[in-house]
């Protein structure tokens, strides 16, 4: 989906499958300054910026063009293993060609994405104030309540920022199937500490498996209360997946920068990048 100055463009997709931009609408649109938000929701949207830019820059002759992505498709294809293909790359690329004066991105998956797009301006959870949010919202104690990192990433990107009692994750994958196998506990725990609640912190959750996996391990080890999870970026298959079925976890927080289901167990902020 694609927002020219804050108004959601109008597409006409033909019976073949092409799709035709509303060029009155654009013209009603542009400015000397403009700024389009391309909300992912297929590979489409990026043939249709590449249309819209172009039309602006050529046709239109406008003065600049920025861009925000409040989630970076294809982020976590961002390397080659074997025989992968590097996707991110080829995506950065496109991104890239097409000149913007500078590119917004929330809650990036990786250093790579930051490294990989031109004139590159990021956010995170931690800078627009979100998981303070969240721990105003569910009573966090930062004096006794823990924050679980699921893996080395998540703690490397949120431990400097996130006061709190830290606990990390180490999984243990199978590399045929990419599934995991096991998960380990590692953190500083005392013999006074209450395990009351606890909050797991992420950038991203498909159907959410490696934090239910988590929420699982720190019951079971620990036998936390509560447990909640903040996600900066959640697909709409996490509501299909175990967490809103099986009770381990009492509240998901997210944005909206690509979730657009209706579940009682998934509360959703705004994304938003501060002036």
């Amino acid at each position: 989906m694609l927002v020219l100055n804050g108004q959601q463009l109008n597409l006409v997709t033909f019976p073949n499958g092409e799709t035709k931009l509303d060029g009155h609408q654009i013209k009603e649109l542009a400015k000397e300054e403009n700024v389009i938000t391309m909300r992912f929701e297929s590979d489409a949207d990026f043939i249709h910026l590449l249309f819209l830019k172009n039309h602006l820059d050529d046709i239109l002759r406008v003065k600049s063009t920025k861009l925000i992505l409040p989630y970076i498709p294809y982020s976590r294809m961002d390397r080659t293993e074997g025989t992968g293909v590097f996707t991110l790359k080829s995506v950065a690329k496109l991104i890239n060609s097409l000149d913007f004066k500078s590119v917004e991105v929330f809650e990036a998956h990786s250093e790579v994405s930051l490294a990989l797009i031109d004139r590159v301006q990021a956010h995170m959870m931690t800078s627009i104030g979100m998981i303070d949010n969240v721990k105003e919202a569910i009573g966090f104690d930062e004096s006794k309540d823990f924050i679980f990192y699921p893996d080395a990433g998540a703690e490397k990107r949120y431990q400097s920022s996130t006061k709190g009692k830290h606990l990390f994750g180490i999984k243990h994958r199978d590399f045929e199937t990419g599934q995991i196998k096991s998960l380990e506990i590692a953190g500083q725990v005392t013999d006074k500490d209450v395990f009351d609640k606890v909050l797991i912190v992420d950038d991203l959750s498909s159907y959410g498996g490696t934090f239910h996996f988590g929420a699982q391990a720190l019951k079971e080890k620990f036998g936390f209360k509560e447990i909640y999870l903040v996600v900066g970026h959640a697909e709409n298959n996490i509501v299909k997946g175990k967490i809103p079925t099986e009770g381990l976890i009492q509240k998901v927080f997210t944005t909206d920068s690509i979730y657009t289901e209706d579940n009682d167990i998934v509360q959703v902020y705004p994304y938003f990048f501060p002036e």
